[in-house]
């Protein structure tokens, strides 16, 4: 299970190595590119990379003093995917619910304005 910040890295990743080959990203670019109230260091993207690795979502080739030549392997594509579907499925709801609830909205106001000339 990927957490916030790796999944984040890993989106990242993604948008940088968009044809699935190797391809050389500095550590800088990636850690620029974080949110800034997510952002982390040089060590904790180097243990993130490694965990993602681990987790077999990239593919590292090297790691040359913060520059890293790597891939995103099918795994971590589908980790993405996975995530995305279920943000999606989570806060779909069908539109007839809105028509349900607007529609109470609107009988409970005018049982209200009712109820309110009525004790008035």
């Amino acid at each position: 299970m990927l957490d916030a910040k790796s999944l984040i890295i890993l989106k990242i990743l993604v948008k940088e190595c968009k044809n699935g080959g190797y391809k050389i990203v500095e550590s800088r670019d990636i850690i620029s590119a974080m949110p800034e109230r997510s952002r982390v260091d040089y060590d904790g993207l180097k243990n993130i990379l490694t965990f993602l690795e681990h987790s077999d979502c990239i593919s590292i080739k090297y790691d040359d003093d913060g520059v890293f030549c790597l891939c995103v392997l099918p795994y971590g594509y589908k980790m993405l995917e996975n995530k995305v579907s279920q943000k999606k499925k989570a806060i779909t709801f069908p539109f007839w619910i809105y028509i349900l609830i607007l529609f109470s909205v609107i009988i409970a106001s005018f049982i209200g304005s009712l109820l309110a000339k009525l004790v008035a």
